[in-house]
């Protein structure tokens, strides 16, 4: 059975301060978390996680994951701003392009991030810069499908980043011209795999092209960037993945294929997200209607709005009801926002005690892809994030959107009573 990493009785000290919606966060698990993955990798000198900020874009959590060793992976303006405002520097910042405008890339090379190219044009814009950076990285995109033990894991070909096996050839030989004297490669070739199969077959392709390359080109790699992918488990049923497992694989796969050919000094970058931080995030939202018509319904007064991942993917996110814990789960119920949309739901036909008007709803596994995926959509305003530290405490880390806020970008001003 999951449980929350948080007890009704501790929620019902912070729901009295702080009013739901909102996200809370978990101090102690972040770090824990954070060093089993150095230490599943720490055979590796040059290991670095760079936290993908998309996740969860809140500079407490990044200055928490900065403390335990973490750089950040950024793929916007704004994303090296918060980076950069955090007082991560150089080398710390990944920035990985996607159709990238020239002032992102500007900024990246100004704060001396490590640029990874997503497309054979994005060298075009190096010649703009005030001069070409001396470590670069390229996002590889093999094609067709990716598979473990003969199971199609994801469909590289129909996804829309990085360059082909033929086009890496070709950008390493200009790169090179152009005066680049190190490179790395990186490839994200599927999500949210709970195998611990993954990594270690991505770093064994990851390391054979890197090997084809340094020999075709006479290239200096220094690292490899593993990205994303690992996944959590968002069921009851699922077991997490075992990083141990995981960091023991590619070490294989590395003295396999890297060792062998006098590669064995190359760097493992990880660009984890979810697998960082997704269990170590609850939705904290309050039951505060009931309807009875041809199914009964739930309705929070979070929504969509505050989690999307149901209603855009049709994603599970387990429910606990604070306080009942140990009672029958006897209900059936479609549990809903109030959005002006049908899919505003974050379960349906979810079998949960019976809930009262007032009681305190705990939505699993928000920790990432939660809050930072907020809209305004009906006029709703994105919510409070709070973290709950380790010494018990709970801290205010981003407060709730105000009205003032909804309207603050538009020309007209609030009347008297909205004020």
């Amino acid at each position: 059975m999951k449980k929350p990493f948080v007890t009704a009785q501790k929620l019902q000290q912070i729901t009295a301060e702080f009013p739901t919606p909102f996200h809370l966060y978990d101090e102690k698990g972040i770090r824990a978390n954070a060093r089993r993955l150095r230490q599943a990798f720490a055979w590796n000198p040059g290991f670095k996680e760079y936290f993908a900020v998309k996740a969860t874009p809140n500079p407490v959590i990044l200055q928490i994951l900065q403390e335990e060793g973490c750089g950040v992976d950024c793929a916007t303006l704004t994303e090296l701003m918060l980076a950069d405002a955090v007082g991560f520097a150089g080398e710390e910042i990944m920035f990985s392009a996607n159709m990238t405008p020239f002032e992102d890339f500007s900024l990246a090379y100004e704060l001396g991030a490590i640029i990874n190219l997503d497309d054979i044009t994005d060298l075009e814009y190096f010649s703009r810069l005030p001069a070409v950076p001396k470590k670069v990285c390229l996002r590889y995109n093999p094609g067709g499908d990716f598979r473990i033990s003969n199971e199609i894991m994801d469909t590289p070909a129909e996804a829309k980043y990085g360059l082909t096996r033929p086009q890496l050839t070709e950008a390493v030989r200009k790169l090179l011209e152009m005066g680049v004297e190190e490179f790395g490669i990186h490839a994200f070739l599927a999500s949210n795999t709970l195998t611990e199969q993954y990594y270690p077959a991505l770093a064994k392709l990851l390391f054979s092209v890197v090997a084809e390359l340094a020999e075709e080109t006479g290239a200096n790699f220094t690292f490899v960037n593993l990205s994303g992918g690992i996944g959590i488990p968002y069921r009851p049923e699922e077991k997490p993945v075992d990083i141990m497992v995981v960091g023991e694989g590619v070490r294989k796969a590395f003295e396999e294929v890297l060792t062998p050919v006098g590669l064995g000094h190359i760097a493992i970058f990880a660009e984890l997200g979810r697998y960082m931080l997704g269990p170590y995030g609850h939705l904290i939202a309050t039951a505060i209607r009931e309807k009875r018509i041809h199914k009964d319904y739930i309705g929070l007064d979070a929504c969509a709005a505050n989690l999307m991942r149901p209603a855009m993917y049709g994603a599970y996110h387990h429910i606990t009801v604070a306080g009942k814990e140990e009672n029958p789960h006897d209900h059936k119920y479609d549990v809903t926002g109030g959005l002006c949309e049908n899919n505003d739901k974050f379960a349906v036909d979810r079998m949960l005690p019976k809930i009262e008007i007032g009681d305190i709803v705990v939505i699993h596994d928000t920790g990432a892809h939660g809050f930072s995926m907020g809209y305004n959509y009906n006029g709703k305003l994105r919510s409070a994030e709070i973290l709950l530290r380790e010494d018990g405490s709970a801290q205010l880390i981003r407060r709730a959107e105000t009205p003032q806020d909804y309207f603050a970008t538009l020309n007209l001003p609030l009347k008297s009573g909205l004020a």
